[in-house]
């Protein structure tokens, strides 16, 4: 984790146990980061820069009981600003089109993706019995060899291999919606 989202999630958790203090420099912090994100993305719309600002700490505020004090803070953050400029957008009836090499500025910090797709990966893997769970994480995730995985699990290295089989096919199978 970086600096920044250790920092605002220590905030946001302090903020969640009663602490008012923290709450308001939660939101005074992620103003700051939520103004970068939106000029990025607006461009020459900044007018409505400000307002997007607001809307999105408001939401942060009120919906603050369903963060998952588990997970990346700034991920879940990011997520309701990407919600509000796409409400934005729609609004507007505005397709925005850039030039192509500009397109990296449109997309979230790498750190938010990564934790987002960390979240998406383990609520997927939440899906499967514990034993695909643990071989698909030790061997997929953390990269140990079967063997490996074998030892630390407890289980045969045949049973890590086919919990890891299984799992990876349970999963493509509900990827593809062939199974629920």
């Amino acid at each position: 984790m970086t600096a920044v989202e250790d920092r605002l999630k220590s905030l946001m958790l302090r903020g969640l146990d009663g602490d008012a203090a923290a709450q308001r420099e939660l939101l005074s912090e992620l103003a700051r980061l939520l103004r970068r994100y939106y000029a990025r993305r607006l461009g020459d719309e900044t007018a409505d820069l400000e307002d997007l600002v607001q809307e999105t700490l408001i939401a942060v505020h009120v919906r603050r009981a369903s963060y998952d004090r588990a997970q990346p803070f700034t991920a879940w953050a990011y997520a309701m600003a990407r919600y509000k400029l796409i409400d934005h957008y729609r609004r507007r009836r505005t397709r925005r089109a850039v030039p192509l090499e500009d397109a990296g500025a449109l997309f979230a910090p790498e750190d938010t993706e990564a934790a987002t797709a960390g979240a998406d990966v383990d609520r997927l893997l939440g899906e499967l019995p514990p034993k695909q769970q643990e071989a698909i994480r030790l061997t997929r995730l953390e990269g140990l060899s079967v063997a490996e995985a074998a030892e630390r699990s407890g289980q045969s290295e045949s049973s890590v291999k086919v919990g890891v089989h299984r799992g990876l096919k349970t999963l493509m199978a509900r990827l593809r919606g062939d199974g629920s």
